[in-house]
């Protein structure tokens, strides 16, 4: 509802030097207007806009100009300076465009001197040498060949300098990116620099197609020849090199193929030449010589995959389809294409691969609907729908169409709307309804699982094919299904989308075939009655998923049936108010008025006049018990379509009535809908009054207000006045100490957006000011909720502080300050944690009082008054820094007291708030805008010294092998031994003996009072320390721990602060910078040897935290000294991990600690669109490692891969580079599960857990069985072609180990992961017979499994045989089992084998008879050989059989047919 406000257009002004300047004013009169005259004017502008407006009057002034002017001396000199003026804008300024624009329209007498002036200026461009000024050239050519008549021709006549330039800058620029290797910054610049590069030579080898023909440039010794021969071996040495970026590749090969284009004849054989390359059948005997040494790479040797699909999509887009152009040949070359690109999909799983290939096999299908409109008959045979070439498109779509990339899905779907178009073209004149590919399809798809997110796409693009009617025809229940799904938030969209295609299509078949307007009713009870009924009595997800996709794209298509759900609703609100788990017809009814209202399609005042819903309706919603009617009524108030809607005295009567109740509401997500409304509301009040002030000012215009406005302006002004004062006294009323969290939180939230809507812009009337509601009592309570324990409700007081700072300093008096300041520095070192948190906030508030220095900080920091006699220096700037030195001298005296006794500071004063506060000062400083820098310099290096310091003291705690357990709290011998060990391994710095006994610390003990005494300066002693009143407290291992990983913690993100606020500042000299090289690198080996190092998560958690935002900084730095860091750490530890030092400090247990964390940081920092080496790199060795190929001594290498690659995979940020790993980590993970270590079989599973999550994704539902996790078997192995021989070789070990006929119980430790993966593979009718992998080969293998002795892996071998038996195989894979139970009378019964069998039977039966599957006459047949083979098996259903297991399962399985054959009865023949 709320538009945001335009941005305001920056256009950069030019500038002319001085001997241009002088050139104009030479030329130019002041007693009139001439061209040089305008151009000097123009110049002397700073604003660029206005520029633009002056550039326009130059075209009218030429065209008054005679004919005796096109030789003046003056109109060259103009258009000199105006060729000048164009090549030096950049290409994206508007000047730019404007003045291409003007100059089209030149009169065509002055046309020859202005492209004379051109042309020199666009060959002095040309004359270019710097390599890194290419990239301005090449913009500059760009633009004249883009709508810029003068610029074209300025290019035609410069064509062979221009060529030249070209081949200059190719080659230049691809030596110059060999020479910046390692240098990401530099070599994305450069690539993208050579990809424009190859962009302009392909724009001017098109556009300029004259200059190109002919038969005199076809001479070997032609230049023009020559250098397109050059620009060809260019573009197929890119295509060629893996090292450049992808669309690097990409655009050479559609220049490759552009140029081919331009220099092969016969263009009637050029199809069959790039046929032959594709499909490397190149015969150099008919091949010209010119284009083997050109080409020679693309005619030898096996072309990579890559190269293939580089090559396919340049013959998709640089030949032309249309019009039969292509002749036979052609035909043969897209038949040919597809062949590959099909191929190419078993092989291309990286994520850009594999979303470029989606994307050219789209393009593929654009180019076949072109080529059938003028196509061969046998073209029309060959792209039919039952042809194999469709079949094996719509085995990819199958496969693809739930591919985790966006970008796949989506291109699957046009791949599949494409088909249909092109089998409708094959077809024409054919009745498409009762088309026998259509039915198929259409049958297919119903018979898949709603679960299935294809479905709903490919649905939709069939509707559109047959109609919605004649689906409805098969089954009439389908929008209610459709519905139903609709609980789920992840299919709830592509529900909806499927909906809006059926309902509108629905909807055009009856007005086209329907004459009577009866036919609403029919659309009504199919299309809004369900939803009705669901929106009344359906759960609380569902209902919400339908409001917010279902009913706006149904009140769009038809609007009048907001008024038939409006009178069946009402109809029954008054008996149907809902409860606390259904909405009712209460709630339904203010859905469907919020929705319609918030799309334009109601007025609530002419509703509300009219009857329809009265004022006690909307007050019965606003609360009711349901917290999504209230949400709902209340954004029926809200929400409008036009955000200048004048709010009602209604409305506002109703919101104030709706604040009474509904500000302590415990649902968060309820909370955040409340403040969200409420925004919508105060931006309608705010921008209406602006419409209304412009009324005022413009009396004239009073009619323009709304008919439902007949007050006077002032007066609706003055009402929103009143209203919002009474709207901030009801929240400042609620909000008092010992507010509930909810309450505060909603308050300030809704306090915070008043503020930032209502705020005052410059010489413009304001309804409403929050500043003018605050007192001093207001004032403290928004203090007050700095004590909150809720980190958040401190937060949105600071901020609502901060937008109010000026009002709120000038209510507090000088004593007001100084106790608040006084609190925060008491706060700093409480031991209690969240108290640090109020004190940062507390004097990040105070900073910006300006008189802080005069009322307190004297008595803490010795006075600078250079400081304050620089007037430049910012307030917030003085009080920071002194408040940081104040931090920093209390935090050093108490790492000096800490050394000596690490358990008194942890008792007293722990450092970490401080170090808290130095941190969140930090951040909220401007460092790009700071004036005392040599102060900042020294602070910056105080403070890493600091943390160096703070670090040392307590690191040996949270390093230990035990941080946990540091100080036993008894005295036996065997917890003193323990102690006296870990003290000897973290060597603690203090002395005394709090280590040795459980210690109760007085701080009145006239020892330890002077002790700490002794070595504290008397200027700079804290106040906590030094006014506490005497207490004891008993300081155990937790305290001293806290005290320790917080300090840790504190640190890390200190240090990383730092990093990430001063990465332009870093320098090698201390004079050039606030932070050095030097002093950057100390950082990273900080962080390196602390999470490589530490034990405690706590700790090494939050260094990963900092270390992050230090890598992300050493990225995109321009030293190379530091963008190189990280792949030497990488080297180091993975050489550290490889080594097995007995030496190494890496901690083996803990899940590797730190260590996986450390390279997750630093694989995650690489630059997203890199060729991600440094993940690669890592990935190869720790796969190596994962899975050793001979059993060594040391195993830790192992444990250490197996725990790091959990990590990767569990990373979100590595996205879908880290897909193509996942085969190798599964591999690894299973073969990790057989060894004989625990170690490493922990791991393994842990491994194995994150690797079933990142390939099936996270699980929503407490349903093991559930289908939202799984994937069709196919799709599976499509993915990961490699799991296909590996599972299977697996599967073969596994079974042979299970001897039936032995008794002892032999188990391998795999069989539970792999029926566990198999088990998550389901079928589906769409499995076609175009793929290479069989599903045949795991059949006898699952089957044996089931005769384990675990009761759940035969359960799980029943689940896990369902995917791989087809649709058709099913009755004689259930007879062959039932064939195997064992007679009554057999010698031999073994219970575990009959029990796996009667499931699996069981799970086949339910599967196929569940899908939903049309069953035919085979099946029919099959059922009845089933059921007479069980019949001869009956006796395991009876006494007779000893066993309950087995007698149940048997039942399971009568009960399953008996039920079917019921339902066959019911339905009739």
């Amino acid at each position: 509802m709320v538009l945001k406000k335009k941005k305001e257009i920056q256009v950069d002004a030019f500038f002319l030097d001085h001997r241009q300047l002088e050139k104009l004013q030479r030329f130019s009169k002041a007693e009139e207007q001439n061209l040089a005259s305008l151009l000097l004017h123009c110049a002397q502008l700073s604003n660029g806009i206005q520029q633009i407006q002056c550039i326009k009057q130059i075209m009218p002034l030429v065209k008054t100009m005679d004919q005796m002017s096109a030789c003046n001396p003056m109109a060259k000199a103009c258009f000199d300076i105006l060729g000048e003026v164009y090549f030096s804008l950049g290409a994206k300024n508007p000047l730019k465009k404007v003045l291409a624009s003007s100059l089209n329209s030149l009169p065509e007498e002055f046309m020859a001197m202005a492209l004379k002036s051109f042309v020199c200026c666009l060959r002095e461009e040309l004359k270019t040498t710097d390599i890194y000024l290419y990239r301005k050239v090449l913009d500059n050519l760009a633009c004249c060949m883009e709508d810029f008549s003068l610029g074209r021709a300025s290019v035609k006549n410069l064509f062979e300098e221009v060529l030249q330039f070209l081949q200059k800058s190719l080659l230049g620029i691809r030596e110059e990116n060999r020479k910046n290797h390692g240098n990401c910054i530099v070599q994305t610049q450069l690539m993208h620099d050579l990809l424009i590069a190859i962009k302009v030579s392909m724009t001017i080898v098109q556009k300029l197609q004259e200059n190109i023909q002919g038969s005199l440039w076809k001479h070997n010794e032609s230049f023009v020849w020559q250098s397109m021969c050059s620009l060809l071996r260019s573009s197929t040495n890119f295509l060629m090199d893996a090292t450049l970026l992808q669309t690097v590749q990409t655009t050479s090969g559609l220049a490759v193929i552009l140029f081919t284009k331009a220099m092969y004849e016969p263009a009637e054989e050029l199809p069959s030449l790039v046929s032959d390359l594709l499909l490397g059948s190149m015969k150099h005997a008919g091949v010209p010589s010119w284009f083997v040494s050109i080409c020679g790479s693309l005619c030898t040797e096996e072309l990579p995959d890559s190269v293939l699909l580089f090559l396919c999509h340049g013959a998709l887009a640089m030949l032309e389809w249309k019009n039969g152009s292509m002749c036979e040949n052609g035909e043969k070359l897209l038949l040919d294409i597809a062949s590959v690109l099909l191929s190419l999909s078993s092989e291309l799983k990286d994520s850009s691969m594999a979303t470029s290939l989606a994307r050219v096999l789209a393009i593929w299908t654009n180019s076949a609907l072109a080529a059938l409109v003028s196509g061969s008959p046998n073209l029309k045979i060959k792209l039919n729908g039952n042809s194999d070439i469709i079949g094996k498109l719509l085995e990819y779509i199958y496969t693809h169409w739930e591919h985790p990339l966006d970008a796949v899905r989506h291109q699957t779907k046009l791949i599949f709307k494409n088909l249909l178009q092109i089998h409708r073209n094959t077809i024409t004149g054919c009745n498409e309804r009762s088309d026998p590919f259509f039915a198929r399809l259409m049958k297919h798809l119903l018979s898949l699982e709603w679960h299935v997110k294809g479905k709903y796409a490919s649905l939709g693009c069939l509707v559109e094919c047959v109609g919605t009617e004649n689906i409805l025809q098969l089954d009439r229940t389908i929008p209610v299904q459709i519905l139903d799904v609709m609980n789920d938030q992840s299919l709830a969209p592509y529900a909806s989308d499927l909906l809006e295609t059926m309902f509108t299509n629905h909807k055009a078949h009856f007005t086209l075939s329907v004459q009577e307007s009866t036919w609403i009713d029919q659309w009504h009870d199919i299309w809004v009655s369900p939803l009705l009924v669901i929106l009344c009595e359906g759960n609380h997800d569902q209902t919400t998923y339908i409001i917010d996709y279902y009913l706006p794209k149904l009140l769009k298509c038809s609007p009048d049936s907001l008024s038939y759900m409006i009178r069946i609703l009402q109809a029954s609100a008054d008996a149907n108010l809902g409860s606390r788990n259904t909405r009712g017809a209460l709630g339904a009814l203010m859905a469907c008025l919020r929705t319609a209202r918030a799309h334009g399609h109601l007025e609530l005042s002419n509703i509300m006049s009219n009857g329809l819903i009265s004022t006690e309706c909307i007050k019965q919603g606003l609360v009711h018990q349901h917290n999504q009617v209230c949400i709902d009524a209340l954004g029926l108030l809200c929400e409008t379509h036009r955000s200048t809607e004048i709010v009602s005295m209604e409305e506002m009567q109703l919101i104030q009535f709706f604040m009474m109740y509904n500000l302590n509401n415990q649902s968060p997500s309820v909370r955040q809908q409340i403040c969200s409304l409420l925004r919508k509301l105060f931006c309608r009040i705010q921008e209406s009054s602006q419409v209304l002030y412009k009324l005022e000012q413009n009396k004239t215009k009073q009619g323009l207000l709304e008919d439902s406005t007949k007050r006077h302006p002032l007066g609706i002004l003055q009402q929103y006045k009143v209203f919002m004062s009474s709207v901030c006294d009801r929240l400042f009323e609620v909000l008092f100490p010992g507010s509930s969290h909810s309450t505060r939180f909603s308050v300030l939230t809704i306090l915070g957006s008043i503020a930032e809507i209502f705020s005052v812009p410059k010489g413009q009337a304001q309804v409403f000011q929050l500043d003018q509601e605050i007192d001093s009592t207001r004032v403290r309570t928004l203090i007050q909720c700095f004590a909150s324990t809720f980190e958040e409700v401190k937060a949105l007081a600071f901020g609502l502080l901060m937008k109010l700072r000026d009002v709120a300093f000038n209510l507090q008096d000088s004593e007001s300050v100084d106790l608040l300041f006084q609190a925060a520095v008491d706060l700093s070192t409480s031991t209690k944690p969240y108290d640090c948190v109020t004190a940062s906030y507390l004097l990040n508030f105070l900073v910006y009082h300006k008189g802080l220095q005069h009322i307190c900080l004297r008595r803490w920091v010795k006075h600078n008054p250079q400081i304050d006699e620089n007037t430049s220096v910012s307030t917030v700037e003085k009080n920071t820094l002194a408040v940081l030195k104040l931090l920093l001298v209390n935090v050093e005296e108490e790492i000096f007291q800490a050394k000596k006794s690490l358990l008194q500071a942890a008792a007293s004063f722990p450092m970490y708030g401080r170090v808290h506060c130095i941190t969140g000062a930090l951040q909220q400083l401007p460092f790009n805008n700071l004036t005392l820098v040599p102060e900042w310099k020294e602070m910056v290096a105080r403070l890493i010294l600091m943390s160096y310091k703070l670090s040392a003291v307590v690191s040996p705690v949270v390093q230990s092998s035990s941080p946990e357990g540091l100080i036993p709290m008894d005295s036996d011998s065997e917890s003193a031994g323990r102690l006296q060990m870990i003290l000897h391994e973290i060597q603690p710095q203090d002395t005394n003996d709090y280590f040795l006994q459980a210690k109760i610390l007085q701080e009145h003990c006239k020892v330890e009072s002077e002790k700490l005494a002794d070595h504290r300066p008397m200027e700079n002693i804290c106040t906590e320390m030094r006014g506490k009143e005497r207490q004891t407290c008993d300081v155990t291992a937790q305290m001293v721990l806290v005290c320790c990983w917080r300090s840790m913690k504190e640190v890390s993100l200190l240090l990383g602060t730092l990093c990430k606020l001063l990465p332009s500042q870093a320098a090698p000299e201390p004079s050039d910078g606030l932070i050095t090289v030097e002093q950057v690198k100390s950082i990273g080996d900080y962080f390196k040897h602390h999470l490589l190092q530490s034990r405690h998560r706590g700790a090494f958690e939050l260094a990963y935290a900092g270390f992050v935002q230090l890598t992300e900084m050493l990225s995109r730095c321009n030293s190379e000294s530091l963008r190189k860091m990280p792949e030497q750490w990488l080297s180091c530890v993975l050489e550290e991990i490889k080594s097995c030092d007995p030496s190494s400090t890496l901690c083996a247990t803990r899940r590797s600690a730190g260590i996986p964390f450390y390279i997750q940081a630093l694989l995650a920092s690489e630059p997203k669109k890199s060729k991600t080496d440094l993940l690669k790199m890592a990935m190869k060795e720790l796969i190596s490692l994962a899975t050793p190929l001979n059993e060594s001594s040391s195993v830790i290498p192992q444990v250490h891969a197996l725990n790091i690659l959990r990590a990767l995979f569990r990373d979100t940020r590595l996205g879908e580079n880290i897909m193509p790993y996942v085969a190798d980590g599964l591999q690894a993970a299973i073969l990790g599960f057989m060894s004989p270590v625990w170690a490493v079989r922990n791991s393994s599973t842990l491994l194995f857990s994150a690797l079933i999550t990142r390939i099936f994704g996270v699980k929503r539902g407490k349903d093991e069985n559930s289908k939202k996790n799984r994937m069709t078997g196919r799709e599976f192995f499509s993915r990961f072609p490699s799991l296909y021989p590996f599972l299977l070789k697996q599967l073969e070990v596994v079974t042979n180990t299970l001897n039936s006929e032995a008794e002892e119980l032999k188990i391998h430790p795999s069989l539970f992961l792999l029926l566990l993966i198999l088990g998550r593979l389901y079928p589906s009718p769409m499995d076609g017979t175009y793929s290479a992998l069989s599903m045949a080969p795991f059949v006898p293998f699952v089957i044996r499994c089931g005769h384990s002795p675990v009761y759940l892996s035969r359960e799980m071998s029943g689940r896990a045989l369902v995917p791989f038996v087809t649709v058709n195989e099913v009755p004689h894979t259930v007879l062959s089992l039932l064939e195997r139970l064992p007679d009554s009378t057999s010698p031999c019964i073994r219970q575990n084998n009959i029990h796996g069998t009667l499931l699996q039977v069981f799970h086949l039966l339910q599967s196929y008879l569940e899908s939903k599957q049309l069953v035919s006459s085979d099946f029919q047949q099959g059922l009845d050989d089933i059921i007479t083979c069980i019949g001869t098996k009956l006796w395991l259903a009876e006494r007779s059989n000893p066993c309950l297991v087995t007698r149940a399962a048997c039942l399971d399985v009568l009960v399953l047919l008996s039920t079917h054959l019921g339902k066959c009865q019911k339905q009739g023949p």
